[in-house]
């Protein structure tokens, strides 16, 4: 299993890029219509996904337990699609959320601003200022949103194996770059440690999913950390019972083998609902 992540600036060609790579090695586009139509199975829907998706919350938005629950949901979806086998995935925080996975190869595509409104006026068939609005506020929502959810700076060049302008080559081009990487960083060792970590990231999600939305038991901020079965719960609850209702259901799911708890009893713990 090899993932390569694509962060991209708009009008960048990022999904152009990733739609050449998916003709050319064969790994699976994961797209925006597959992540939100998996997320709306999970009760993310349109008026949900408008709060979060790709941007950082609103104060109100911020303080709601729906943004727990869109960031967990899109863990899960963004983990199950990767570990069915080698893809692309563009945006939705992906860089942030597969970093230091063995197999993965995080890129960034980018392109001048110039080059980006020219694409941008005849995409939407408007002027250049309206044009510039549009970038303006695609990249303070991209900025924003992992600013919030991943606490990363997505512009930073060192969060990634490789950076692209696209301002000055084609899709074909880049993607064709993109493979020349990915058979120079990944080998079958690699690719085989990541599949069995991120088989450890899904394990821990269905953990969570059981726990708070399953069985609805109040822990706040829950983490399932898996290794090979072996599950440890972190988070925090405002009652003891809680935690062995927490351990009793984790043993449920499927593939766990054992439970530990971390998780800490805060007296009077609340969130907004």
């Amino acid at each position: 299993m090899a993932i390569i992540t694509m962060s991209r600036e708009i009008a960048a060609l990022g999904d152009e890029t990733a739609q050449v790579l998916e003709g050319l090695i064969g790994y699976r586009f994961i797209n925006k219509t597959m992540i939100e139509g998996k997320l709306e199975e999970f009760g993310i829907g349109p008026v949900k996904r408008e709060k979060y998706d790709e941007k950082k919350p609103s104060f109100w938005a911020s303080l709601s337990q729906e943004k727990d629950d869109y960031l967990h949901f899109l863990k899960t979806v963004l983990y199950e699609y990767a570990l069915e086998g080698n893809c692309v995935i563009v945006g939705r925080g992906s860089t942030a959320l597969f970093d230091n996975l063995p197999g993965t190869i995080k890129v960034r595509v980018v392109s001048p601003y110039d080059v980006r409104v020219k694409r941008i006026c005849l995409y939407y068939h408007c002027d250049e200022k309206r044009a510039t609005q549009i970038i303006e506020q695609s990249d303070h929502d991209r900025i924003g949103f992992h600013r919030y959810f991943f606490n990363s700076d997505c512009k930073d060049p060192t969060n990634y194996e490789l950076v692209l302008n696209t301002g000055s080559m084609t899709p074909e081009t880049a993607a064709a770059i993109i493979v020349l990487l990915k058979d120079k960083l990944i080998n079958k060792d690699m690719e085989e440690d990541g599949r069995r970590r991120m088989a450890d990231r899904v394990l821990g999600q269905k953990v969570v999913t059981t726990i708070v939305y399953e069985k609805k038991i109040a822990v706040h901020f829950l983490e399932a950390i898996c290794s090979d079965g072996a599950v440890t719960l972190h988070g925090v609850t405002n009652y003891q019972p809680a935690i062995e209702a927490s351990i009793a259901a984790a043993q449920t799911v499927p593939g766990v083998k054992s439970v530990r708890s971390d998780i800490q009893v805060v007296q009077e713990y609340s969130v907004l609902p």
